[in-house]
């Protein structure tokens, strides 16, 4: 499973350009709203006070579809701001109240409104992504290391959850969040993400190595179409529980534990092909390569990490600008997560996270209308604690590196990366529906497309990259089938559980609508052409294979919007 650790590293090197183009999207709404608050009138910037305070608890469980549609139809912005201030709010749980934000402050210039929330959504993407690669990937890669994990076991359990996080946890959170429309998004967004990898990602990436000189490429086939057969299975269990229309919570937890078979499928294949290898290294030991790739002495820093720090570039005008632009982004998660990464570390920096990260997660973990001092006390005592231990027991000049010393920093790198990511997760989805409810347009169908094309865009780009190099495009091709499977069946299943074990003992209704149906039937239809044309040719990859992965999602996306014109 080496392509799972190849993957990873690809999507953790930082792009300038998307930091960039973050940081700028996220100073055009900073000037935005300071031009609007020094000529909005007091009893404007009240309610912008009154909208930011909405927090996750002000979401009431009554707030459904049949509220917006009720708001839809109101005539102009001001009755809709006015219906919006005596009513629920229509979104799902979030941080901001967009839809108050739209109609009651930017009334009167609606479509500056839309290019703050679609400037906004550019943010959201990057920093959920961006806390997946940086911060989420490198604990899961430092635990695999420290708990001496085998690169296949590695590949399929920690190292896929940090490949697959934005995507889980916005399954997860959308669920959670209650409401069809919220649902629709999560279960839409998983497999529209899939959809989107295993047709347009692998399609461009077949047609790349095809196109690439050197002769043909292959790759190989027992991993190919073990992964290609374990999603086939997992899309017939999900097509049976969506047909029943709901789900309990056993069932959901029987899918869930298909990955576990999928694990132990692996891990047996693993044994398998090591107890080979230490057979084929006493014919012939200087030939031996079979040695785990996270094993390393407690003397020595883990291997995937960085050793030691680069040497500084000049800092010209321009990086110093991307700098600037991205601070304001940066700033906040790198003094809350706990980060031992070589290249990044810090002392300061370590010790503010070990001080800050317990006041975040009493924050965001007490209700918005409680004020819970003693909690709160607890967690700044807490993190005095730490923060003193950790400097204390670190380094100016290097993180921790003996095996025990890493790992309660790597814990809490990973608790803090999720709790970030779950944060960002929720308020995405809530703005994604509010953007839905705004247009009226179906939730589910910026689910399926503008969710799925946002967590899978990096992955095109890097596997189209990584399919231009020797040696690399059966890498990309495992991370477009082996991904999927995952974000399908940990991404929905755990997303199920949650949802059905908040409604037992009655089951979870499913909202699945015709749409959804689609999705499932054209994601089939392209793993079945993928594991029927690859092997009749060679397992060799070419046009043929690509272009006809990308008419499947070509003719996925013509039957959504069919189905999507006569809503209006």
């Amino acid at each position: 499973m080496a392509a799972f650790l190849q993957t990873v590293h690809r999507r953790r090197r930082r792009n300038a350009a998307a930091a960039a183009v973050a940081g700028a999207a996220f100073l055009a709404i900073a000037v935005v709203f300071s031009v609007f608050l020094a000529t909005r009138n007091d009893a404007d910037a009240n309610e912008v006070v009154i909208f930011t305070g909405v927090a996750a608890s002000s979401a009431a469980p009554d707030s459904s579809s049949s509220g917006c549609r009720e708001m839809q139809a109101l005539g102009d912005h001001g009755a809709r701001c006015r219906y919006l201030r005596t009513h629920p709010p229509c979104a799902p749980e979030g941080y901001v109240d967009y839809l108050r934000l739209l109609y009651c402050w930017f009334g009167r210039e609606p479509w500056l409104g839309y290019a703050v929330l679609a400037l906004w959504l550019l943010v959201l993407f990057y920093l959920l992504g961006d806390t997946a690669s940086e911060y989420f990937c490198a604990s899961l890669e430092g635990l695999s290391s420290v708990l001496r994990l085998p690169p296949a076991i590695a590949g399929v359990t920690l190292l896929s959850l940090g490949n697959g996080a934005p995507d889980v946890l916005s399954s997860v959170v959308a669920f959670a969040g209650g409401g069809e429309d919220a649902g629709d998004v999560g279960l839409s967004g998983v497999l529209g993400g899939a959809l989107f990898v295993s047709t347009v990602v692998a399609g461009v990436v077949a047609i790349v190595a095809g196109r690439r000189g050197g002769g043909p490429v292959t790759i190989e086939r027992r991993g190919f179409v073990c992964d290609v057969c374990f999603l086939l299975v997992a899309l017939g269990y999900l097509l049976t529980m969506l047909l029943t229309g709901a789900v309990t919570v056993w069932a959901a937890v029987s899918f869930l534990s298909l990955y576990a078979g999928y694990v132990l499928l692996v891990w047996t294949s693993h044994c398998c092909a090591a107890s080979s290898a230490e057979e084929e290294d006493s014919k012939h030991p200087a030939s031996s390569l079979a040695a785990p790739l996270l094993l390393y002495d407690d003397a020595s820093p883990p291997p995937l990490m960085v050793s030691s720090k680069p040497t500084a570039a000049p800092r010209t005008f321009a990086r110093r600008l991307v700098d600037l632009l991205h601070s304001p982004l940066y700033l906040p998660r790198r003094l809350t997560i706990p980060d031992i990464a070589a290249h990044r570390w810090s002392k300061p920096n370590a010790v503010a996270s070990a001080l800050l990260s317990p006041l975040l997660l009493a924050a965001i973990s007490l209700p918005t209308t409680t004020t819970n001092t003693l909690v709160l006390l607890s967690a700044a005592l807490a993190g005095i604690l730490l923060a003193a231990s950790a400097t204390l027991t670190t380094d100016a000049a290097s993180p921790p590196k003996s095996r025990w010393a890493r790992l309660p920093w790597l814990a809490g790198g990973f608790l803090m990366s999720v709790l970030w990511s779950y944060v960002l997760a929720r308020e995405l989805v809530s703005l994604l529906v509010s953007i839905g409810v705004a247009a009226g347009v179906e939730a589910g169908v910026l689910g399926a497309t503008v969710l799925a094309w946002g967590n899978s865009l990096g992955d095109l780009v890097a596997d189209v990259a990584l399919a231009m190099r020797h040696g690399g495009a059966e890498t990309a091709v495992a991370g477009c089938y082996a991904g999927p499977a995952f974000n399908t069946v940990v991404g929905l299943g755990l997303s199920l559980t949650l949802a059905a074990g908040a409604h037992h003992p009655e089951p979870y209704a499913i909202p699945a609508g015709v749409a959804v149906y689609v999705a499932v039937g054209f994601l089939a239809a392209a793993l079945v052409w993928a594991v029927v044309v690859l092997p009749a040719r060679g397992m060799r990859l070419d046009a043929v294979l690509g272009v006809g992965l990308l008419v499947i999602y070509f003719v996925f996306l013509c039957v959504r919007l069919a189905i999507l014109m006569p809503l209006h």
